[in-house]
């Protein structure tokens, strides 16, 4: 039976670290010490150790999404990867599958209705009422937070926590939308931004795991870790005079058998219904920041005379998030990333503003 109350041996602090968004709007962090938080009823206290860095992060500090129904707090603490372990326990939590001292992840939701259409459905990460980590709830950039003991991620025994962080979001966002592009093994799969912290989880799963024809679209500079990843062909968007000739070349002329757009950039968008064979599909993965820019190429007569399908993919079910740690746990994919410090986090996010960032980043909290 789990514990009420955190054991005495813990010694937890009255203070902790969080990197905040200082100046929503700009790229601009700081590390400030916050009060620690209570575990409610419900909910557990996780004291974590590592954190990735996504770019919806990036988007949510800029407050670049149009989309967004509100502008991002001043004081908001960011970031939705995190794994740690639990410290404390809150009332009513005695029959939580988790207990005190498991090690579990934080996801892109932190925590859902579990009443609503989608979330009855199982598409959780869809839920109506759902708050999101780091927008307007405490997220992970942070030593110490609070979640649902029913929506935490337990973390695989073997699995190192720094390479786990990256799958609650990246991993998991990809593999969900792999699995609804209804391409089988030996298809054609077109990964736009495959060299890039989504796009290069997204190409292991697509060709190892998957057993897909890969073709990744990307920056030159990120031929080698999509290659690496395991695409079977690279078409660089800088010196590549026309992307969907060279689709089309690779693929007998027919097209690929599905599309998924791990990029932001709306130019992706725009050519990716193009790159399609007759009954391929489109899965809408990123999200352009900025104006929001139709996708051109998404013609009522080449859609209904192809019979083509567009479809969004939003993070993914906490079942699949169970799965796609389990991937990690086997071997079939592994995050390419780096580790920095949490005081480095404005350095990282210029890094990923200027499109120079290969693969992933993840914070050590501990070393704050």
């Amino acid at each position: 039976m789990a514990s009420s109350s955190p054991t005495p041996e813990l010694q937890l602090p009255k203070k902790y670290k969080a990197a905040i968004y200082d100046k929503p709007g700009s790229i601009s962090t700081k590390i400030e010490e916050l009060d620690l938080p209570k575990p409610a009823a419900g909910e557990v206290l996780i004291n974590l150790t590592h954190s990735g860095v996504c770019h919806s992060d990036l988007g949510v500090m800029m407050n670049s999404w149009t989309t967004l129904p509100f502008p991002t707090q001043a004081g908001q603490v960011g970031g939705h990867e995190g794994v740690g372990k639990i410290v404390a326990m809150g009332p009513g939590t005695e029959n939580a599958t988790v207990k005190l001292g498991d090690r579990v992840g934080i996801k892109w939701m932190a925590g859902i209705c579990e009443t609503c259409e989608a979330c009855l459905v199982g598409a959780d990460a869809n839920c109506f009422n759902g708050k999101i980590s780091g927008y307007y709830s405490p997220g992970t950039f942070q030593q110490y937070v609070v979640s649902p003991a029913n929506y935490v991620t337990p973390i695989p025994d073997g699995l190192d926590s720094a390479a786990a962080a990256p799958l609650l979001c990246a991993g998991l966002t990809v593999y969900s939308a792999l699995r609804k592009t209804n391409a089988e093994s030996g298809n054609w799969v077109v990964i736009s931004g495959a060299g890039g912290g989504l796009g290069h989880l997204a190409v292991q799963f697509s060709a190892r795991g998957i057993g897909h024809r890969v073709i990744g679209i990307d920056h030159s500079s990120k031929k080698d870790i999509a290659m690496e990843s395991g695409a079977e062909h690279f078409i660089p968007v800088d010196g590549t005079e026309n992307i969907v000739d060279a689709v089309m070349q690779l693929t007998n002329g027919l097209g690929a058998h599905a599309v998924v757009v791990c990029t932001a950039n709306n130019a992706a968008y725009a050519e990716s219904v193009n790159l399609l064979r007759f009954g391929g599909r489109v899965v809408c993965v990123g999200i352009p920041e900025g104006e929001v820019v139709p996708m051109k190429s998404a013609i009522p007569g080449v859609i209904t005379g192809k019979a083509l399908q567009i479809v969004g993919s939003a993070v993914g079910s906490r079942k699949e998030a169970i799965e796609t740690l389990d991937f990690a746990t086997r071997g079939v994919i592994k995050t390419h990333f780096r580790v920095e410090k949490m005081d480095k986090l404005t350095d990282v996010f210029k890094e990923m503003y200027e499109g120079k960032l290969q693969g992933r980043v993840v914070l050590d909290l501990s070393a704050a």
